[in-house]
């Protein structure tokens, strides 16, 4: 109120509604990775986290993936040819040279309902992959506020240790920030638990030594995707110094009318060129159609981390965050890369040390789902779900910027009040909308402040106000029992 000094009419205003908090994002992950470019005009972008909102808005900033090429070693068939042709196609290694998937990630991310997100692109295809350039990218992050994910695609294209390594370190950041959880991928999840080389969960387990498990989510097996098309891949995806050998055994499996076509090929032809005699070649040599599936096939395999990162937008946006997201059907996916049963899901849902890893099954007449919404810490009842933990995040991410308003206002009676009433406002709207339980408000939530409930007079003289906040976060139904009894016949 101003002074009073001079005759007149003064106004006063008076604030009739209590501040509102607002809800902060709870959908918006961050991708740490390789990309064929990162500028935007004459800026760089390189180690900026840069926020997207599409693929095509990606694809202006960031470039698309890189060409694709296989080693296609023959050497087992020059030596020792055979007639029988699917023996023949066994006895070709083809191996996949290109460590750099980011790209195919994101793709996979925005049809399983991706949306806005961050990107941090720590080199392009002609650098090497590196496990402490993509730890870097992680620093990056410190001071952007937005993200609430994170996810390292192509770290899974390391070593097993040095994934381990960016996996920790990423759980770590996660677990220091408060406001962000880590979705990862089991290493080498394309392979069954009772490989030969070992169990790929139980190694999983060993390695995650991250002391913050309440904040990530890992997921098994990987996934078998329709991300790149079967025209995307040809006989220019084979590395040039295999082309020469390749014809070769084409030739040994191919009519003589085609030689001359084979002969021809040539990966510097025009695109329209290649693609017709791909296709010719793809119809009238089975061998040559096998060699392509197989291409086509490892470059759409895919770990789940990415498409998990859209499901979690997606159920977001169309339910809210203390939807868990689960009994979620899955885009673009052909099929698991390993199919897992109702009793071999038991030690992946409930192990005896707790780290839970969610399991993505498919379902006769339903499809591919995600069947699990822990985190690895499912042996605590606090942050056992990966719901709870997010919406915790969000609850206390809203809260704190909400009060921020209060930093130096007077440490008194009216300001708690002030407080108390926005807190409750914001928690009764959550509590309206499902996501805290309880039959009545004060069953779900209650807050409190003042000095003799949470503040001492030394708090009050030390300038410090203690806020209380008291959360029932609804937890899922993950097991449902259905009792059946038969009773007397009454008439």
């Amino acid at each position: 109120m101003c002074a009073m000094k001079t005759p007149g009419v003064y106004l006063v205003e008076k604030n009739a509604f209590p501040n509102s908090v607002v809800e902060v994002a709870t959908a918006v992950p961050a991708f740490i990775g390789y990309t064929e470019k990162a500028i935007n005009g004459s800026h760089s972008l390189s180690a900026v986290p840069w926020r997207v909102s599409s693929l095509a808005e990606y694809v202006s900033y960031f470039g698309e993936g890189p060409k694709s090429l296989f080693h296609i070693d023959t050497t087992a068939v020059n030596d020792k040819p055979v007639a029988d042709l699917a023996t023949a196609f066994q006895q070709i290694k083809i191996s996949l040279t290109d460590k750099f998937s980011f790209y195919r990630n994101l793709k996979l991310f925005f049809a399983n309902g991706g949306g806005p997100c961050y990107i941090v692109s720590v080199g392009s295809y002609h650098d090497e992959l590196n496990k402490d350039t993509l730890i870097s990218g992680i620093a990056t992050l410190l001071k952007e506020q937005e993200p609430t994910m994170v996810i390292v695609p192509e770290a899974v294209n390391l070593t097993q240790h040095d994934y381990y390594e960016v996996q920790n370190a990423i759980a770590n950041h996660c677990g220091q920030m408060h406001s962000r959880v880590a979705i990862v991928d089991v290493y080498e999840g394309y392979k069954d638990r009772k490989d030969a080389n070992g169990d790929v969960v139980s190694k999983f387990r060993e390695q995650m030594t991250t002391p913050h498990l309440s904040y990530v989510a890992a997921y098994y097996p990987w996934l078998h995707t329709s991300i790149v098309a079967a025209n995307e891949v040809s006989f220019a995806n084979i590395t040039p110094a295999d082309i020469a050998n390749f014809k070769a055994i084409l030739k040994a499996y191919s009519p003589p009318a085609l030689v001359k076509t084979i002969d021809s090929i040539d990966p510097k032809l025009a695109e329209t060129e290649l693609q017709k005699i791909h296709q010719l070649l793809y119809q009238e040599i089975p061998l040559y159609a096998m060699v392509m599936q197989e291409m086509l096939q490892q470059l759409n395999l895919l770990p789940t981390a990415a498409a998990m990162a859209g499901i979690y937008c997606l159920t977001d946006n169309t339910k809210e965050v203390w939807k868990a997201p689960a009994n979620v059907g899955m885009a673009n996916i052909i099929s698991t890369a390993v199919n897992i049963s109702h009793q071999q899901q038991e030690d992946l849902n409930v192990p005896l040390e707790g780290k839970a890893v969610n399991a993505i099954r498919y379902f006769t007449g339903e499809g591919i789902k995600v069947w699990g919404a822990r985190t690895l810490d499912a042996n605590s009842l606090d942050w056992r779900y990966i719901n709870v933990r997010r919406t915790m995040i969000m609850l206390t991410e809203s809260i704190k910027s909400a009060t921020k308003a209060f930093v130096f206002e007077p440490n008194v009676a009216n300001t708690w009040v002030t407080v108390r009433s926005m807190l409750i406002n914001f928690l009764n709207g959550i509590w309206k909308r499902g996501g805290l339980a309880g039959a009545v408000p004060e069953d779900a939530f209650s807050v409190h402040i003042g000095l003799g409930e949470t503040m001492s007079p030394d708090d009050i003289l030390e300038g410090i106000m203690r806020i209380t906040v008291l959360v029932a976060i609804s937890r899922p139904a993950e097991f449902i029992e259905i009792t059946f009894q038969q009773q007397m016949q009454k008439s």
